[in-house]
């Protein structure tokens, strides 16, 4: 719990190398996460070589840490492996779907979060990386993915470099509801979001973009509308690609 209560994001990294017998040794034990049907459905692929990270890098917006970190984990949802499995047992699969391709994406993000918090455990740093889905074909192509194969997340890993502060956190209330959903009203609102909303570096981003609430941070500069259906229309085309859809 320590480590949880004190994780942050690792950006900048040192040069100690990730040995290969820790990394494996934790990609093995983080497979006692949760799966559906135990069926594990996700891979990861490794890559250490620079000319591997250079190719990844533009699907994350060449953030510096993809070119920087020692360690760069694609964790892909994946029904290629079973269904390849079930062909070779005279089973036929009927897995080239959505439902199919959710069912795969929560086992590869489970098995994420828990390789996380044993890498942290055992000291090393993390920056998860949320553009995966921005992109994927990018990744697709770069990491050579097959049909059924699908990248959902991926993360930079290194020995830290850095100590950042802590990120704020919404209190539990506004996120736990008791029996049934409870809708917010505005008093709702004002109250939840009132520490992040008064943090002096939240509204130092106000004050650098010319906006008047942090909301509008979101909305009109890093998550906009127009940004979110061109990424969801490139999403949709490596689904049907990749035979999910």
């Amino acid at each position: 719990m320590e480590t949880i209560n004190t994780r942050r994001t690792i950006r900048k990294y040192s040069d100690k190398d990730v040995s290969e017998e820790l990394l494996g040794q934790l990609l093995s034990q983080a497979a006692r996460t949760q799966t559906m049907g135990n069926l594990q459905l996700y891979s990861v692929v490794v890559t250490r070589s620079k000319e591997g990270k250079e190719k990844l890098a533009p699907a994350h917006f060449n953030q510096p840490m993809v070119t920087e970190a020692p360690v760069v984990l694609t964790i892909c949802a994946d029904y290629n492996r079973t269904s390849v499995w079930c062909r070779n047992r005279n089973a036929v699969p009927g897995y080239d779907n959505f439902l199919s391709f959710i069912n795969a994406a929560t086992d590869a993000l489970l098995y994420t979060q828990t390789f996380c918090n044993l890498a942290e455990e055992a000291g090393l740093g993390l920056c998860y990386l949320g553009t995966t889905v921005y992109m994927p074909q990018m990744i697709i192509d770069a990491l050579k993915l097959p049909e059924l194969v699908m990248p959902v997340a991926t993360l930079t890993v290194g020995w830290p470099a850095e100590n950042p502060p802590l990120t704020d956190r919404l209190p539990a209330e506004a996120f736990v509801h008791s029996e049934a959903y409870h809708d917010y009203t505005k008093a709702d609102i004002d109250r939840l979001y009132a520490y992040k909303e008064g943090l002096e570096e939240n509204k130092h981003f106000c004050e650098i973009n010319h906006k008047e609430t942090l909301a509008q941070i979101f909305t009109d500069i890093r998550y906009t509308k127009k940004d979110n259906e061109a990424m969801s229309e490139g999403m949709m085309e490596a689904l049907k690609k990749q035979k999910f859809i």
